[in-house]
């Protein structure tokens, strides 16, 4: 890089300035530089605002709306089903169940009267295994296994997989995005299978609520208790309480 002074005399003032010279080379690797950064940038706008990691799984929705979805994955807690949906039922509002295959084909009534409720169905995969252990085949078992059974039963082919205890990573979303799903997580876990104690999952709920927030739940008997103040609270802070398709702007 070279450097040329020139001055320049006006009356009695004298100006100096500095011209600076580079190289073809040097401005070759400026301006590769430059486009490297640039497509870094595009790139950190286009991966999804719904995600927390680059490979693509989904942690919440959009925050421009007022609204949150519950997602509630069922491998058991049969017994609580039908209180659960007629608090829904009651409260006018419909939220995604994800679900267990091996569940589904004891149960098949219950998910029928889901699915005949207006609810949103996902994919929990068949046995409720830790997916990060199995192989990519194993993992397409899994899921096209439970996919098979649901539309069955209720004529809905899945489109969306939430995977058993959370448990993921590269080969478990690529796998299940190559057979046309979306990997759902949560933005807000009740943890209702590890208390006895409703109020915190009320409490969980009010200190973490947000827009487009994915409220993870099971059928508990905890949760029935909880409920209902959960859906008034949210209705109060003016939260839409609705399915998890609606919060990310996802066609079903």
């Amino acid at each position: 890089m070279n450097y040329y002074t020139h001055i320049f005399q006006f009356g009695g003032i004298v100006l100096k300035s500095r011209l600076i010279i580079i190289s073809k080379k040097k401005l070759l690797v400026i301006l590769i530089m430059l486009m490297f950064l640039l497509l870094f940038v595009v790139a950190l706008r286009t991966i999804s605002i719904n995600t927390m990691n680059y490979y693509d799984p989904i942690y919440k929705g959009l925050d421009n709306e007022k609204k949150v979805a519950f997602a509630c994955n069922v491998v058991w807690g049969e017994e609580y089903l039908p209180q659960m949906l007629k608090l829904f039922k009651d409260n006018d509002i419909k939220i995604t169940f994800f679900i267990g295959g091996q569940w589904a084909e004891k149960n098949e009534e219950l998910l029928k009267s889901i699915h005949m409720d207006g609810h949103e169905l996902g994919n929990h995969g068949y046995k409720h295994q830790h997916h990060s252990k199995l192989t990519p085949d194993a993992n397409k078992r899994e899921i096209s296994k439970t996919e098979e059974i649901v539309q069955r039963i209720t004529g809905i082919k899945t489109t969306m997989f939430a995977p058993p205890y959370g448990d993921l990573n590269d080969t478990v979303v690529d796998t299940a995005e190559a057979m046309g799903y979306k990997v759902i997580m949560w933005s807000i876990d009740t943890i209702d299978w590890n208390t006895k104690d409703y109020r915190k999952i009320q409490d969980r709920i009010e200190k973490k609520h947000h827009n487009g927030a994915i409220i993870l739940m099971h059928p508990t008997k905890v949760t029935i208790e909880a409920l209902p103040k959960m859906i008034e609270n949210l209705k109060g802070h003016g939260y839409e309480i609705t399915t998890v398709s609606d919060v990310l702007h996802v066609s079903q």
